[in-house]
């Protein structure tokens, strides 16, 4: 019955789509290397009492084992908590700044209606040290950067504030329990059931009204200065400082072509403590990245330390570049007892070329004729001759 199935949520990667997915990836790592960051890995199974419940995803998401001790492991929901392991552990004890890069794949259980890889590549890197609006500002600019090298021309960063997001809603409505309700209908992006809710609450048609202003907190950099207008703590007040600044930072970048503000974004991720943002594309229906500042994650693992970074979803990524998914071009060459040695020398030379080159037996084949059909060229070293054909 499953011979040919597969756990809900996983995929095959066939080798046309593969090469693909390389080259892609290839693209996005080779910026961020230019830019200063290193390249880690980290196990793909980790301890659920410290990484997996220092994630950011939901219980219910985590994939669960138990090891041969009775401990409970988890599959590796996301890269920044298990980065944020290492670098509190092993790294981080330098003062200065740590720039981590990654490309690995996470694991996430999901709805069986709902259709979605319960298991995905992402690449991306962590600013580990520096709590600057220059750092901010920095993996902005390099995703930016990245997904240009990876052919990637129309797309917009969406970036928000959590502290203008936090200040408003403690000035307006005093309690996180009535906070939450509102951050649910913003993350679900459910605009009309938050108006509905907001003109059902008991305030002050001012403070309905700054509240029902949040939606349209929306564009440029002038929508700075609109959300100053409706904020009165110094907390808020300060979020917003630090947005003009981070504008004009990626102005010096060359990127506010390539950015806007959404005041009443909310991300799924609960760790994020100041600027977060979310990468859009035309024909995706999802972010096809998202990233933020987390400056409380590593205190959790007994080394405070700021922290920003972002996460870039390969297959997302795809989606919005369409790309052509050619066949390899490789060679065969084709030999019989008399001329293997030929054929094997004759092979290596090619190879020492840069060309990719498949000897095959001749005593191996079946329909010689359909088994080089796949194929950009054909070297037979057969009997006493040798012949090429080019595909």
């Amino acid at each position: 019955m499953f011979m040919f199935e597969k756990p809900h949520g996983m995929r095959d990667t066939l080798p046309v789509l593969y090469e693909t997915k390389k080259k892609v990836r290839s693209s996005l790592t080779e910026v961020m290397a230019l830019w200063g960051y290193q390249f880690m890995e980290t196990p793909a199974l980790e301890f659920y009492d410290t990484v997996g419940v220092q994630s950011a995803i939901l219980d219910q998401q985590l994939f669960k084992l138990l090891d041969q001790e009775g401990q409970t492991l988890v599959l590796r929901p996301d890269m920044t908590a298990p980065i944020a392991r290492v670098a509190a552990s092993k790294l981080h004890k330098d003062d200065h700044p740590l720039r981590v890069g990654y490309a690995a794949n996470v694991f996430r259980a999901q709805e069986r209606e709902g259709g979605r890889p319960a298991e995905f590549e992402q690449v991306g890197v962590e600013l580990i040290g520096d709590g600057s609006t220059s750092a901010d500002a920095e993996v902005i600019a390099l995703v930016i950067f990245s997904l240009k090298n990876a052919g990637l021309t129309s797309f917009k960063i969406s970036i928000g504030h959590v502290g203008i997001l936090d200040a408003l809603f403690v000035e307006v409505l005093g309690n996180e329990e009535r906070a939450h309700v509102l951050r649910r209908y913003l993350y679900e992006k459910n605009y009309v059931g938050y108006r509905e809710h907001v003109k059902s609450l008991n305030l002050s048609s001012i403070d309905k009204s700054r509240l029902l202003e949040l939606l349209e907190l929306r564009g440029g950099i002038e929508t700075c200065s609109r959300a100053a207008s409706i904020i009165d703590s110094e907390k808020g007040k300060r979020a917003v400082s630090e947005l003009e600044t981070l504008w004009e930072t990626l102005g010096d970048y060359g990127c506010t072509d390539d950015i806007k503000l959404d005041l009443g974004m909310v991300s799924h991720m609960s760790y994020y403590t100041g600027v977060l943002f979310e990468i859009y594309a035309e024909n995706v229906g999802f972010p096809i990245g998202n990233g933020g500042r987390y400056d409380q994650l590593l205190g959790r693992f007994d080394s405070p330390a700021p922290a920003t970074g972002f996460g870039i979803r390969i297959d997302r990524l795809l989606e919005a570049l369409k790309p052509v998914e050619e066949q390899e071009k490789i060679d065969v060459v084709i030999f019989s007892t008399e001329q293997r040695k030929e054929a094997i020398r004759f092979a290596e030379e090619e190879r020492k070329k840069g060309k990719k080159v498949v000897i095959q037996d001749l005593a191996g084949i079946g329909d010689i004729d359909q088994m080089t059909k796949s194929f950009q060229s054909v070297t037979y070293f057969i009997g006493a001759r040798k012949e090429e054909k080019h595909g």
